[in-house]
């Protein structure tokens, strides 16, 4: 394959302007979905979960793979499976030492039982394909109300526990002592985690949910320490990495989770380069004061 076949796969804008109308409703779940991963993203930096996510991403995977295996609702397997997971590291791995290895001991099993599903599943390659990779592009009107439905909750429940699950993933002795009962609500936000996840695989798949959850939440706190405008940052760099992902996935050929975590990716790298440029001219300012 030369490089003008590579980029005819990578970039094809032939037909586009008949094919845009027709994915109205994959446009609107992938703005739901960024603005959960944006918003659930932040505490998940705070906490420090970011492997949690992969670990929950594994049996969502697993469950998904499973109701694909028998004809059922992929996107209902899929929210069976994290939500699963994620009661078992709400209730069992309260210390970060316990959830690490409790993760690791979930990740390889939800991987080969999801592998084991998918081997048994004598459909279409494609839907395979897509648990991993990610397949938004063809969401129809009774998955979008299903998104939706998700989505809401999430953001809901968010808004609901915003005060005091901040406080207690900035200092979670102190939050303690002030009567916050942390093991319900580090219980409760696992499981909206869960459903963040299991919705963040319908569009990058199993194997690249970091690039939603985590990566605009990480840029936005490169840039800004304000808690309003690094939540607004990271909601508008998960919306622009996902809806920009399904706008270009209909340009080629090729799953829809490269062209996210691309997006994702340089924005992050941006993000970091108007840091490092921020702090090089606190630097020099400092050094003249100071001289």
């Amino acid at each position: 394959m030369n490089l003008q076949e590579i980029w005819n796969t990578v970039f094809s804008f032939q037909d586009y302007a008949e094919i845009l109308p027709l994915v109205s409703n994959s446009l609107i779940a992938g703005a739901l979905l960024g603005l959960v991963g944006g918003m659930i993203g932040i505490f998940v930096m705070l906490r420090d979960m970011a492997f949690a996510v992969h670990g929950i991403a594994e049996l969502s995977f697993a469950g998904a793979a499973f109701a694909l295996l028998i004809g059922t609702n992929v996107v209902v397997g899929s929210l069976v499976g994290s939500i699963l997971a994620a009661l078992v590291l709400g209730l069992m791995g309260a210390a970060a030492k316990d959830r690490n290895s409790i993760i690791g001991v979930l990740m390889p099993f939800g991987l080969g039982l999801g592998i084991l599903f998918l081997a048994l599943y004598e459909g279409r390659s494609a839907n395979k394909f897509g648990l991993l990779t990610g397949q938004i592009v063809a969401v129809d009107t009774v998955q979008l109300g299903l998104l939706a439905v998700c989505s809401v909750i999430v953001m809901v429940a968010l808004i609901a526990m915003w005060r005091p699950l901040t406080f207690m993933s900035a200092d979670p002795a102190v939050a303690t002592a002030r009567g916050i009962p942390a093991g319900k609500l580090s219980v409760a936000f696992m499981v909206v985690l869960g459903l963040a996840v299991a919705l963040s695989i319908q569009v990058v798949g199993a194997l690249l949910v970091l690039s939603l959850l985590i990566t605009p939440a990480a840029a936005a706190m490169r840039i800004s320490a304000n808690p309003l405008v690094t939540v607004s940052l990271s909601v508008a760099f998960a919306m622009t990495s996902v809806v920009g992902g399904i706008l270009l996935a209909l340009a080629g050929s090729l799953p829809i989770s490269p062209y996210v975590t691309t997006i994702s990716f340089l924005i992050y790298v941006i993000c970091r380069l108007i840091a490092w440029r921020r702090d090089k001219v606190r630097r020099v300012v400092h050094a003249a004061v100071a001289a």
